[in-house]
């Protein structure tokens, strides 16, 4: 490998930490060290069919199958790492995790099966504000690993709903429902859609847009999220 001495003097002015634990992480690592990459208390979900994520969503929306790459706890060290991810610009995190996480998908056939991609959409304005939209970079990691188009045009959020943070189960239903439509709904016809999102928690969001892109016909809806809480 040749020696440059800017990068190397770029790398010891602003080392890579690790977004976990703080620690340096590797030339040949990503935002992660492989010591907390291998520590992910992973679901195994995507092995499993009828698992407690699938659970989450019977009796309330048709879901072929759903799954979680992780499961996350408030006040864990994985915590900082998705705060990041969602609040402090950081969005290479998702492209990252979502590849890390879809390594894994390609064991599962259903879902490496999936004909597109679709993230949970932000409202333009809190988009604006933001810069970005987390779920679309998780999105753009499993599309990259998968090898499947990624469409973020199709489901578009028309309502700007109030934080979910301190709502009720039912309130966040309330909150959520006919938030999202479909920008044309024959573009997604007898298409299986992986819908994917950061961290799943009631599923109220999710099941918002699952009942949007029912307007479809044929269509066969899967669900990831990064995290589960």
């Amino acid at each position: 490998m040749k020696f440059n001495p800017f990068i190397d003097f770029i790398d010891l002015m602003f080392p890579d930490l690790c977004v976990v634990c703080g620690n340096y992480v590797q030339k040949n690592e990503h935002h992660l060290c492989l010591s907390c990459l291998v520590d992910i208390p992973r679901t195994n979900y995507h092995l499993i069919k009828e698992n407690p994520i699938e659970k989450k969503f019977w009796g309330k929306v048709p879901v072929f199958r759903a799954t979680s790459y992780f499961f996350f706890q408030k006040g864990s060290p994985f915590q900082k790492m998705l705060h990041n991810l969602k609040y402090k610009g950081n969005k290479e995190i998702g492209l990252i995790m979502g590849k890390y996480a879809a390594v894994e998908l390609l064991d599962a056939h259903d879902f490496a099966s999936v004909d597109l991609i679709i993230p949970v959409p932000l409202h333009p304005k809190k988009y604006k504000a933001r810069g970005y939209n987390q779920s679309e970079w998780i999105g753009k990691g499993i599309s990259m690993i998968l090898n499947k188009p990624l469409d973020i045009t199709t489901l578009v959020r028309v309502k700007e709903n109030p934080s979910q943070t301190k709502k009720s189960v039912y309130e966040r239903f309330e909150n959520t429902e006919g938030i999202f439509e479909l920008s044309d709904i024959t573009v997604l016809i007898g298409k299986h859609v992986l819908l994917v999102d950061d961290v799943l928690t009631t599923g109220s969001t999710l099941e918002a847009c699952v009942c949007a892109l029912l307007e479809t016909k044929g269509i066969k809806i899967s669900i990831f999220t990064l995290a589960v809480a």
